[in-house]
């Protein structure tokens, strides 16, 4: 992993200080692939979000993109799984990775996937990667967790909040996204936080831990 030049941080920064970071990391000369992790409801595609705003000419790839269908799932038995490693294609997503990180100033746009929480599907070649992009962020739960994804990020950040305000935003998400009351936080304290015991190791494995908003 070639990171941006900063030394490990077990404390948190501010996000302000983060997108410092980013900010002169953009400006080295090279394309840097910058990757966002920590647990289901910390707040990072929020952080995610704030790079691209902060980074002209950025572009997101999130992790998300490479969920596979509800048909898959259903078929193999995973739709009660949705969220947990195999229910990725974790082999796709760094495969689109390495094109990235390969994509010289003359070759075509690399199109990537996104995920459309309203259908919950992916829906392909949703996203246009210019070759003169300086800067690809992608946001998801297993940067730390799939050793073939890591190394392929020049800098992974952990993104860190209380745990209940998590719990409290997971529960608000699957309820806006149709889930009854009950079964918002039986999903957001179940299948979320065994997502999130099984990466827990990753915050040790960070560049950089981004304290939440």
């Amino acid at each position: 992993m070639n990171n941006f030049g900063s030394e490990a941080h077990r404390a948190p920064i501010s996000v302000a200080e983060a997108l410092a970071q980013a900010r002169a990391a953009a400006t080295g000369g090279r394309r840097r692939l910058l990757g966002i992790t920590g647990f289901p409801g910390a707040g990072k595609s929020t952080l995610a979000e704030q790079v691209l705003a902060a980074v002209p000419g950025a572009a997101l790839v999130p992790m998300d993109g490479f969920h596979l269908a509800q048909a898959v799932l259903d078929e193999a038995g995973l739709a009660d799984r949705k969220g947990a490693p195999e229910t990725f294609d974790r082999h796709g997503y760094a495969a689109l990775l390495r094109r990235l990180r390969d994509q010289s100033r003359d070759d075509p746009p690399v199109y990537a996937p996104t995920f459309r929480r309203d259908i919950e599907e992916p829906i392909a070649g949703a996203i246009g990667i210019r070759p003169d992009c300086p800067l690809v962020v992608t946001e998801g739960n297993y940067l730390l967790h799939w050793p073939e994804v890591r190394a392929l990020l020049d800098e992974v950040w952990w993104v860190e909040i209380d745990r209940l305000e998590r719990l409290r935003r997971l529960t608000a998400r699957h309820e806006a996204y149709g889930k009854a009351p009950a079964e918002a936080s039986a999903w957001a304290r179940g299948s979320d936080e065994r997502n999130a015991a099984l990466i827990a190791d990753g915050r040790d494995l960070a560049q950089i831990v981004v304290a939440g908003d």
